[in-house]
C-alpha cells in the first residue's frame, strides 16, 4: 500500500512545477484531470492529479496505472507522456485530446447509425486487444472513459483500476456499476473477457441511445447482472447479424461470449462487409487487413492510386499489349506524363541524347519494364506530397527508391534487374502506406519498436530489425507491415514473386547460392534494403564497413562480394541523385566530411539551393512542346527499326500534349468501296468507343452532300474550326460527329500523296483552340513527318 501525504486543493492559474493549471476537464472519485500548460514543451497537456483526501489504496492504483499505460502504444489510446511527482503531488501527464467524451456525445446526439457505431467501436476494441496483449485488463470501460478526438476517432483513457489476470482481488467488486461483467459483479479476478462484456454494453448503448443497465441501487444492478441475460432493445435499428453480434458480446456466460477482444474486433469488421463480399473477406484470411483496406478505400486518393498501379502493371506485364499500350495508358494522366518525361530526361537516362518529348519514345528508349518501374515510382510519390507529414513520407519513399536501385545494380542478370527494383522498392510498401494513411498508428509503431528494443533478448538470439518493426506493427495495427503490404499488392495484382519480397527474414540468409527465382529475389530485396538503411543512417566515413557487413551476411546466397556491394552503392547513389530532382524530391544532406555529391544521409530533407534543369521541355508553351516532339520523331525516323505505328502514335501524342486536346485520332484509307477514310487509332476521352464510327467518304454517293471533313481532305487544306463557327457549319458536319463528339473546336490535317488523300489527323478541344502562326508551321511539319514515316515504311 502506498501512503500519500496530505494534498492541497488546486485552483486554476496555480503552478505545479513547470505546469500551469488552466481548467478542470473532468473529475472522478479519486482524481481530477486538468488542462495544463507545459512551459518546457510549450504545449497543453492533460494533467491527472489525485484528489485530496483520497484513500491510501489510490496510491497503489496510481502506480499501477502509470506502469500499465507506459507499456501501451496504440492510436486509440490516450498516450501517457510521463509520470512524476512535483511538490509532493503525484501526477500523470497525458496528451491533450481535443474533443469531449463519448458519454457527452450520446447525451447531445443520441444513438449513432449502426455503421458509425461499429466503426468507432472497432478502434476501442482494438485498443483493448493491444492492452490484453500486454497482460493488462482495463476493467472500467464506459462512454465517459472514451474520448472523441477532432477527427471523431475513439481514444480510450483512464486505466486507474487496471488489473492483470494473475492479480488476486479477494472478492472486491471493481469497476463502474452499469458496465460490470457478471464475473466482476461476483468479485472475480480480472480477465480480458470482462472488457469484452463492457465493450458490448458500450456498443449496445451507441445503437440504442441508452445504457442497458439503469438500476438505481447497487443491489438491484448486481442482481440483474448476475442473474439475468441482458438484451439489446427490440426497437434498436440494427439487422439480425449485428444484433446477434452484440448479444454474443454481452452473454452472461463467458463460455458463450467472444473469447477475446481480437475475436470481437474481427466480428465487427466482418459485419462491415456487405453480404455479397463476405466470401472475399473470408478468403482473405485476415479481418484486420480487410478493415484497413476499407479504411484506405474511404480516402479519396487511395482508389485513384490503386487504379493507376493496376493499370500500369497490367499494361507492362501483358503478353498481348505492345509498348504503345503502356504509353497510351500513361498519357491519360497529364501530371504523370510530365514527371515521367522529366525523369527520362534526367542525366541518368538521357546521357548525350536529345531531349525526349514523347512517352512513346521514352518507352522505346528505356524499355517497357523500365518505364513501368518509373511510372509506378512516380504514382506513389505523387500521392505523398501534400500531406502534413510529407517530409517523413518523402524520406521513406526516397529510401525505398534507393533500395530499388541498389537491387537493380546488384542483379547480375539485366533481365532480372527490373523485377529486383520493384521487389526491393515494395519491400516497405506496408510501412509507407501506414505512414501515409494512418500517421498516428505509424507513430505508435515507432514508439512500440523502442519499447521492444529495450526488452532483454536471449543470449545469442538476434532479431532482424525489420522483423522487430513487423512485430510492433502487429501489436498496433493487428497485422504486420509485411502482411499489409502483401495484401495491398495482391489487390493491385502484382506478381506473387513481388508479394513474396515483402516477407521479413525470420532467420539468417541461406548459406548456399540461390538460383535465379522468387527466393533469390526476396533475399535480394532484404539485402538491398539493409544496404539502403546503411547508406541512409550513417556517415560516409564508415559506410564501407557497413556495406561490407551487408555483403558478409548475404554474399554467399546472392553471389556477391564486398566490392560488388560497394560499387552497386556508388552507382545507386549517383542514379538517385539524378532522379530525385526530376521527381520533385530533394536529397537529404550527407553526413561526414568527405561525403560526395549526391550522398544520402539522415532526414530531415532540406531543399537544395537550386535544382538543376532536367529537361528543355516547358509545358507552358505549345510551340516548345511541338518543337521537342518534332525532334523526338526525327530521332525515331533516323532509327530505321522504329515501327510505322509507333511513329504515327508519336505524332498524335505530340499534338495531344502540346494543344491540350480532348482527343486526337488518325484516319487511314481502307479497302472499302466506295473509298473512305476510317478511324484507326488515337488518344483521349472515349477514343476506343469513337473510332468505329469515324468515316470520311472520299467519293460521296449520288444525292448525298459532301461533308466538311471530306471537302477538307479533297482540297488538302489544313483547317481549324473554332467554337465560334460551330453553329454556322453544323449542316456540313457528318452524323458521327453530331452523335459521338462533344467538341467546341477541332483541327483537321489531311495527308495527301500525289494529290490524293490517304489519311487525316483529327484533333479536338473542349474549349477554344487558339493556334499561333508558328504553331501552324510546326503542325504542318508534324503532318509532313507522318508522310515521311509512310514513305520510309514502304522503302
Amino acid at each position: 500500500m502506498v501512503t500519500l501525504p496530505p494534498l492541497p486543493t488546486r485552483q486554476p492559474g496555480q503552478r505545479l512545477g513547470r505546469f500551469r493549471l488552466v481548467d478542470v476537464l473532468g473529475r472522478g472519485a479519486h482524481a481530477t484531470v486538468w488542462r495544463a500548460y507545459d512551459d518546457r514543451q510549450q504545449r497543453e497537456v492533460a494533467l491527472k492529479l489525485i484528489t485530496p483526501g483520497a484513500p491510501p489504496l489510490v496510491g497503489g492504483q496510481w502506480l499501477r496505472e502509470s506502469q500499465a499505460v507506459a507499456l501501451l502504444a496504440h492510436p486509440h489510446l490516450v498516450s501517457l507522456l510521463e509520470a512524476d511527482t512535483l511538490d509532493g503531488q503525484p501526477l500523470l501527464v497525458f496528451e491533450l485530446v481535443a474533443g469531449g467524451t463519448l458519454a457527452q456525445h450520446l447525451r447531445r446526439a443520441g444513438a449513432m447509425p449502426p455503421r458509425d457505431a461499429v466503426e468507432l467501436m472497432i478502434g476501442v476494441v482494438d485498443a483493448l486487444r493491444a492492452a490484453h496483449a500486454q497482460g493488462i485488463v482495463h476493467r472500467d470501460l464506459k462512454p465517459s472513459n472514451i474520448l472523441l478526438d477532432g477527427e471523431g476517432r475513439a481514444r480510450v483513457m483512464d486505466f486507474g483500476i487496471v488489473g492483470r489476470p494473475a492479480d488476486a482481488i479477494d472478492s472486491a467488486i471493481v469497476g463502474s456499476l452499469g458496465y460490470l461483467s457478471p464475473e466482476a459483479a461476483r468479485g472475480q479476478g480480472p480477465v480480458p473477457q470482462m472488457d469484452v462484456f463492457a465493450a458490448g454494453l458500450v456498443l449496445a448503448e451507441l445503437l440504442s441511445g441508452n445504457p442497458l443497465v439503469r438500476e438505481t441501487t447497487t443491489a438491484k444492478a448486481l442482481a440483474r447482472l448476475t442473474q439475468q441475460d441482458l438484451q439489446l432493445p427490440a426497437d434498436a435499428p440494427v439487422d439480425d447479424r449485428l444484433r446477434a453480434l452484440v448479444q454474443r458480446a454481452i452473454a452472461r456466460n463467458p463460455a458463450q461470449r467472444f473469447d477475446s477482444a481480437a475475436s470481437l474486433r474481427d466480428a465487427l469488421m466482418q459485419w462491415l462487409t456487405p453480404h455479397d463480399d463476405a466470401a472475399t473477406v473470408t478468403a482473405g484470411g485476415h479481418g484486420t487487413l480487410d478493415f484497413l483496406l476499407r479504411r484506405m478505400g474511404h480516402k479519396s486518393d487511395f482508389p485513384a492510386l490503386s487504379d493507376s498501379v493496376v493499370r500500369i502493371q497490367r499494361m507492362a506485364s501483358s503478353d498481348t499489349d505492345n509498348l504503345q499500350s503502356l504509353a497510351d495508358e500513361i498519357l491519360q494522366d497529364v501530371a504523370l506524363t510530365q514527371k515521367l518525361l522529366r525523369l527520362v530526361n534526367s542525366a541518368h537516362f538521357r546521357r548525350d541524347r536529345n531531349p525526349v518529348a514523347t512517352v512513346s519514345r521514352a518507352v522505346a528508349l528505356v524499355g517497357q519494364a523500365g518505364i513501368r518501374n518509373l511510372a509506378l515510382s512516380l504514382v506513389l510519390v505523387e500521392h505523398m506530397k501534400d500531406k502534413a507529414h510529407a517530409q517523413r513520407l518523402k524520406a521513406s519513399f526516397l529510401r525505398s527508391v534507393l533500395a530499388g536501385q541498389l537491387a537493380h545494380e546488384m542483379s547480375p542478370n539485366p533481365r532480372d534487374a527490373e523485377e529486383a527494383f520493384l521487389g526491393a522498392m515494395f519491400y516497405n510498401l506496408g510501412s509507407m502506406l501506414t505512414e501515409y494513411y494512418f500517421p498516428d498508428e505509424a507513430r505508435a509503431v515507432r514508439e512500440q519498436v523502442i519499447r521492444l528494443q529495450r526488452q532483454p533478448q536471449r543470449v545469442g538470439h538476434v532479431v532482424h530489425p525489420d522483423l522487430l518493426t513487423d512485430r510492433a506493427a502487429a501489436q498496433v495495427l493487428g497485422l504486420g507491415f509485411a502482411e499489409l503490404g502483401a495484401g495491398v499488392a495482391k489487390q493491385w495484382a502484382l506478381p506473387e514473386n513481388l508479394q513474396r519480397c515483402m516477407q521479413r527474414p525470420d532467420g539468417p540468409s541461406p548459406g548456399h547460392a540461390l538460383a535465379s527465382g522468387a527466393e533469390r529475389l526476396r533475399w535480394l530485396a532484404v539485402a538491398a534494403n539493409e544496404a539502403a538503411e546503411a547508406i541512409w543512417q550513417g556517415d560516409d566515413d564508415t559506410l564501407a564497413q557497413r556495406l561490407d557487413a551487408v555483403a558478409q551476411r548475404h554474399g554467399r546466397a546472392l553471389g556477391l562480394v564486398a566490392a560488388d556491394v560497394r560499387s552497386a552503392s556508388a552507382r545507386a547513389r549517383s542514379t538517385l541523385a539524378d532522379m530525385a530532382p526530376a521527381m520533385g524530391l530533394s536529397l537529404p544532406q550527407a553526413r561526414g566530411a568527405a561525403a560526395p555529391a549526391g550522398a544520402v544521409g539522415e532526414p530531415p530533407i532540406v531543399p537544395p539551393a537550386a535544382l538543376p534543369v532536367m529537361t528543355e521541355i516547358r509545358a507552358s508553351a505549345a510551340a516548345d512542346l511541338l518543337s521537342a516532339g518534332i525532334q523526338d520523331i526525327t530521332d525515331a525516323l533516323a532509327d530505321e527499326a522504329t515501327p510505322l505505328g509507333q511513329l504515327l502514335k508519336m505524332v498524335l501524342e505530340t499534338i495531344f500534349r502540346a494543344l491540350g486536346c480532348q482527343r486526337v485520332l488518325f484516319c487511314l484509307r481502307d479497302a472499302q468501296q466506295p473509298p473512305r477514310l476510317a478511324g484507326r487509332f488515337g488518344l483521349g476521352e472515349h477514343i476506343e468507343a469513337l473510332l468505329p464510327h469515324v468515316q470520311v467518304p472520299l467519293r460521296p454517293e449520288t444525292g448525298q452532300p459532301t461533308d466538311l471533313f471530306a471537302a477538307v481532305c479533297a482540297k488538302g487544306v489544313d483547317t481549324l474550326v473554332p467554337n465560334t463557327a460551330q453553329r454556322e457549319i453544323a449542316a456540313l458536319l457528318p452524323p458521327w460527329y453530331h452523335h459521338h463528339v462533344q467538341a467546341q473546336s477541332f483541327l483537321l490535317l489531311p495527308l495527301l500523296v500525289k494529290g490524293a488523300p490517304f489519311g487525316l489527323i483529327y484533333a479536338d478541344h473542349a474549349g477554344a483552340m487558339p493556334v499561333t502562326e508558328r504553331e501552324r508551321t510546326l503542325l504542318r511539319s508534324l503532318r509532313n513527318q507522318a508522310l515521311m514515316a509512310f514513305r520510309q515504311s514502304r522503302g
